[in-house]
């Protein structure tokens, strides 16, 4: 019984002993996991204490937001200010800046605006001499006496009225295309400086005086600008004039030619009728040529008689290049020579880097009505709206041909753009640009 109650005993102390390592088994396992879990996320065990911090980071970066706006909206306003003074000293500013000018004045010839000129000096003259260009509204004496006054007085006038002359000088002298609204504007700076540096003297410049230096800041641009426009008229009539002078020479010439041929097939018709049997076949095939070339040669005559009596007939051609000008633009043109095609190769012999394709080159009596016409279709499309005299158009082949359909529809239209040079010129570029990018692969490996 005894040996029984020891066994039980025995058991019980080795199912205590399994018991209790096998709960330190777990509380080992347990505190390992917790500790890889605190390991894993250590970073965020304290999610109120990281928002914390990211808050206040994300307050630090906008406070230094906030600081940047406000010094970037502070020196921001100081360019701007800065940039707007300078446009009335920069050319190269002022025209983006100041827009574009507008004429004041529609003389029809330079003469006109230099009259103009004149008139307005001779009244800034007057001005001065009557000393109402520049006036004082106090009475100064000086050691009380109102002379010295009046002396003190006029020598500040003298010193107001010869400074702002010479900035009026400089802005017309100074006066372009692209800055006349800044040299308007420089004059007026003039006025307010000069003005505010003699408030104490009240010695102020009159406002119709500041007007008639304006105006001949206006005339003097103006009139240049006629200038130019007077010397293309002048080109352009001088080429007018070429043209005729070639067009009676061709005429002569022409005519001349076809006497020639005359003379040649009537010689060669009595040969014909002197010839033997053997030389009649040959004889024949002259005569036959010649009356081909007289042929030719009394069309151009007549063609080139009658472009000499009809001042207005001639060609309009219609041409693009797009090596020059690219996709989409396209050249109106009108000429009055016998052979139309010598002004397109002139028009791409020097000024252009390559040959212009014609589309079209059709003869008109009324050639320059033509023209306009064509150019009224797309006159909202100029390459150049200051100067239509630059008869270039941003328009479709495709849309020129049904123009000309519609208003010549005689006329053959070729809506091909060949433009080979240009293509040739592409090719070989591209040719180089492949032989460099072969020449980089071998060099330079995609990867190593």
């Amino acid at each position: 019984m005894l040996a029984t109650k020891r066994k039980q005993i025995r058991e019980l102390e080795t199912s205590k002993t399994a018991e209790r390592k096998s709960l330190e088994d777990e509380k080992t396992a347990e505190v390992t996991a917790r500790k890889m879990i605190e390991e894993r996320f250590k970073d965020i065990i304290d999610i109120e204490q990281e928002v914390a911090r990211l808050d206040d980071i994300r307050m630090a970066k906008e406070k230094s937001i906030e600081e940047v706006r406000a010094d970037y909206k502070h020196k921001k306003h100081v360019y701007d200010r800065l940039r707007s003074e300078l446009a009335i000293y920069d050319a190269r500013l002022s025209f983006a800046e100041l827009g574009i000018y507008e004429p004041h004045f529609d003389f029809q010839d330079s003469v006109a605006f230099k009259d103009a000129i004149k008139s307005v000096r001779e009244k800034q003259k007057a001005m001065v001499s009557s000393k109402s260009a520049v006036i004082c509204t106090e009475e100064w004496t000086v050691d009380g006496s109102k002379s010295k006054g009046r002396t003190m007085t006029d020598r500040n006038i003298r010193l107001a009225l010869r400074a702002f002359n010479q900035e009026c000088e400089v802005a017309v002298a100074n006066a372009r295309w692209n800055n006349v609204n800044a040299m308007e504007k420089r004059i007026g700076n003039a006025r307010v400086q000069i003005d505010k540096l003699n408030v104490s003297n009240h010695i102020f410049i009159q406002q119709e005086f500041v007007d008639l230096k304006l105006k001949e800041l206006y005339l003097t641009h103006e009139y240049r600008e006629k200038l130019k426009v007077e010397k293309d008229e002048r080109s352009e009539a001088s080429r007018l004039v070429r043209d005729e002078a070639k067009l009676l020479k061709d005429a002569a010439a022409a005519q001349k030619k076809e006497d020639e041929y005359t003379a040649l097939l009537d010689m060669a018709r009595k040969e014909a009728g002197l010839a033997t049997s053997d030389e009649i076949d040959e004889v024949n095939k002259r005569v036959k040529d010649l009356e081909q070339q007289l042929e030719d040669a009394h069309d151009r005559n007549e063609r080139a008689q009658a472009m000499a009596e009809k001042t207005k007939s001639g060609y309009v051609y219609i041409i693009s290049n797009i090596g020059s000008f690219g996709d989409g633009v396209i050249k109106i043109g009108m000429t009055r020579r016998l052979e139309p095609y010598d002004r397109i190769k002139e028009l791409g012999d020097a000024s252009v880097p390559f040959l212009f394709d014609t589309h079209a080159m059709i003869y008109s009596d009324d050639a320059p009505a033509l023209e306009k016409t064509l150019h009224a279709e797309y006159d909202d499309r100029r390459v150049n709206a200051a100067n239509y005299r630059k008869e270039f158009f941003r328009v479709a082949v495709d849309e020129v041909e049904q123009a000309v359909l519609r208003l010549a529809p005689e006329a053959d239209f070729f809506s091909d753009i060949e433009a080979q040079e240009f293509h040739e010129t592409k090719a070989k570029r591209k040719e180089e640009a492949d032989r460099l990018d072969e020449m980089a692969a071998a060099e330079f490996p995609a990867e190593i």
